[in-house]
């Protein structure tokens, strides 16, 4: 049984059942492989727990936003 997992900031409902959709759909596709023979698990971690450059994702997006008027 393939098995994907994905790691990510907070996501809405909406987003995780797309996610879901796509990920089996493409990865069905890909491999030849019945849908219904995939797991799909989303493990989400708040902005204060990932990293990216020796910053916070929380920080990245705080300075995107100023950066970019947003």
């Amino acid at each position: 049984m393939p098995y994907i997992t994905i790691e990510s900031g907070l996501l809405t409902k909406d987003q995780k059942e797309k996610l879901i959709k796509r990920l089996t759909e493409v990865s069905s596709e890909v491999t030849s492989i019945p849908q219904e023979f995939f797991m799909v698990t989303i493990k989400e971690l708040p902005d204060t727990n990932i990293g990216i450059g020796g910053k916070t994702i929380e920080e990245t997006k705080k300075e995107f936003r100023v950066k970019n008027n947003k």
